[in-house]
């Protein structure tokens, strides 16, 4: 009996050992877990539940010349309600007040609200919704109503800020102001800028309170964003509507497929208007494609501007030599060159054969004369950089194509089809700038988009004028070309055009795409500056697949809407003095801020009246001020959260309203 007693203490001996020692292995591990890898598992546990989350910073505005806004960021709120967060107390004391204040805001009936939140309550739902595309206005009256007034932690409010790009006065040339995310053609002056207006993103520390659904753990975030800058376009609101308005008249009557309208101020290069218009299966005309940068073909005849400096400057020939234009038909390697006038023009002059765009004549003044030196009239074309793009920040820029003596594109007929703007191709506003450097004295300048990058009324970054040539011929050809070139108007292909009104100066153009082949059709195109004498714009129109039962050629169909912007810009009331009226106009609003700002800094540190101002002015001054400026709609000042005259706090918030 003894021995049986003693096999089972030993039995028990040997269980509360093993008892022990799991005891201690699990003070181990529980250690283990605390002290050596509680790090790691405290970070894995807020990894999951825990997480920072970015918030988006206000991209800048974009401006056109004349200070309208083009593009700019509207924050819309969402707003939800965690139904878990308020006490049994402050749930049940608000309830009927907050389902009243939701109520009177969004038009249902309070026992709405009251039945919508109970269920919540009771579901234990972390993530009702209440509301969204909330202006920032609503969202703070929102944020006032009774329970929401105790914030994320105790009123169990979640407010989620959107950024909305929006465009104030409507889709001005939409696809030059593009997009930042977008295809290869959309991407305009928001993604080749995107480094100044996109500013740098805050965030904030939010915890997970069910699957996909988080709140932010504190009102305060742990970085503000930062807002991007604003860009000043060269883009003319003014005369941006007159060339969209006279290109879309003009492709409805010819039934065309598309088209595009540049105007170019022509000192400084300064893209003022930018029309693209395609049509839709509707029929309808809309912003399709950027044409004006990205489409590359055959410019036709507007190209023989190219043939005439040439002759000229390397005196090859004079605007008085003669030609003979054998009928309106002469031949290259079997391949017939043909004028429009199937009589032919007889035996004309260098000069008259180029105003009534005589094909024969120019090309017969481009083939005797380089027929054995090609090389040389090629790199004069090269020289004016038509054989690479321009170098644009606008994306998708069309590849140009000038072939060269030597190479596998080059052939017999290469010479004499270039002559007339075949075998070749450049983009409309390769084209323009060609024609601008005419019109400005010989200086070729590239395009500009955006003259400068601002911070309200600082200057961030200037983009000046960029010459590419500096004199693209002699003065002596220069003058000639000139004459010639307004002689079209007044006695060539453009006579129609002529006005006693106002003078122009420029080519027409009839090219034929795709020619020989079953889907040839005509783009018609206009492009000169105005006015004749000191031009002040240069201008190309090109309309792509006119109906041609309705008619096809360039003084017809693209004459006319260069006419118009002519028009428009220059006779028309108010237009005649517009310019100078803008001119005038910013400098009075300049000195009209300035003194203002003088006097705001003599009176001391208070609260000016910003009622009435520009937006831009009123943020500066408010901002120069000290205070933290929050902006709500687009246009003028019309309230100002703080009145005028009080006494200015650091780092105090003022919200204006605009209209």
């Amino acid at each position: 009996m003894a021995i049986e007693d003693k096999k089972i203490s030993y039995r028990m001996y040997f269980v509360a050992f093993l008892f022990f020692m799991m005891a201690v292995f699990v003070l181990i591990k529980l250690n283990n877990i605390q002290w050596v890898e509680g790090k790691y598992y405290r970070k894995l546990g807020n990894k999951r539940t825990v997480k920072n989350f970015p918030i988006p910073a206000n991209k800048g505005n974009v401006y056109s010349a004349d200070g309208s806004l083009l593009a700019t960021s509207i924050p819309e709120y969402a707003v939800y309600f965690d139904a878990v967060v308020p006490s049994d107390t402050h749930f049940r004391d608000n309830l009927k007040d907050l389902s009243d204040s939701l109520s009177v805001m969004f038009g249902k009936p309070t026992g709405f609200y009251q039945a919508k939140l109970q269920k919540a309550r009771a579901n234990k739902s972390r993530y009702v919704f209440i509301a969204k595309k909330l202006s920032y206005t609503e969202q703070v009256r929102l944020k006032s109503f009774p329970l929401f007034n105790k914030g994320a932690n105790k009123g169990g409010i979640i407010i989620t800020p959107e950024i909305v790009r929006k465009h104030p006065i409507g889709l001005v040339a939409k696809r030059t102001i593009g997009y930042e995310r977008s295809n290869e053609d959309g991407k305009g002056l928001e993604y080749a800028f995107r480094e100044y207006l996109n500013g740098k993103n805050g965030h904030r520390m939010m915890q997970k309170i069910a699957k996909n659904q988080w709140k932010p753990i504190s009102d305060v975030n742990e970085k503000e964003p930062q807002d991007g800058y604003d860009i000043i376009s060269t883009i003319d609101v003014y005369i941006q509507d007159i060339a969209h308005h006279a290109l879309l008249k003009q492709l409805e009557i010819y039934k065309a497929d598309h088209g595009c309208v540049v105007v170019m101020e022509t000192k400084t290069g300064h893209i003022k208007a930018i029309a693209n218009l395609g049509r839709g299966e509707d029929g309808s005309y809309f912003e399709t494609q950027n044409y004006a940068i990205n489409e590359s073909h055959e410019p036709g005849s507007t190209f023989k501007l190219i043939d005439l400096i040439a002759v000229l400057d390397d005196k090859k020939a004079d605007t008085s030599t003669v030609y003979d234009s054998h009928g309106g038909l002469i031949t290259y390697y079997k391949r017939k060159v043909k004028d429009s006038n199937n009589r032919g023009y007889g035996k004309i002059s260098l000069a008259r054969g180029f105003e009534v765009s005589s094909n024969t004549v120019l090309v017969q003044s481009v083939y005797n004369n380089y027929k054995n030196n090609p090389k040389q009239f090629v790199d004069r074309i090269n020289s004016y950089g038509l054989n690479k793009p321009l170098g644009l920040p606008i994306k998708g820029e069309g590849k140009s194509f000038i072939p060269y003596p030597g190479t596998s594109a080059w052939s017999g007929t290469s010479l004499p089809w270039m002559a007339f703007g075949y075998g070749l191709s450049v983009t409309p506003l390769q084209t323009l700038t060609m024609y601008n450097a005419v019109a400005n004295n010989g200086v070729m300048v590239k395009p500009i988009f955006v003259s400068e990058v601002k911070e309200w009324n600082k200057t961030i970054k200037k983009f000046n004028t960029e010459i590419i040539n500096p004199k693209i011929c002699s003065q002596e050809t220069l003058g000639k070309v000139q004459a010639v070139l307004e002689n079209v108007v007044k006695k060539g292909t453009g006579s129609k055009l002529y006005s006693k009104d106002f003078s122009m100066s420029g080519k027409t153009g009839t090219a034929q795409v795709n020619y020989g082949k079953p889907d040839m059709y005509y783009a018609s195109s206009f492009v000169g500056y105005f006015p004749a004498v000191q031009p002040k714009y240069s201008c190309i129109v090109v309309i792509h697949k006119p109906d041609k039962t309705v008619g096809y050629y360039g003084a017809d169909v693209s004459g006319p809407v260069f006419k118009r912007i002519a028009q428009k810009i220059f006779t028309d009331s108010p237009a005649t003095n517009h310019v100078k009226n803008i001119e005038a106009k910013v400098v009075s609003q300049d000195n009209k801020y300035n003194n203002y700002y003088k006097e705001v800094v003599k009176e001391g540190q208070i609260v000016p009246n910003v009622k009435g101002m520009e937006a831009m002015d009123a943020i500066a001054l408010l901002e120069n001020l000290g205070l933290k400026v929050k902006v709500i709609g687009l246009g003028r000042v019309k309230k100002q959260s703080i009145t005028s005259g009080q006494k200015i706090n650091k780092n105090q918030t003022i919200i204006i309203e605009l209209s």
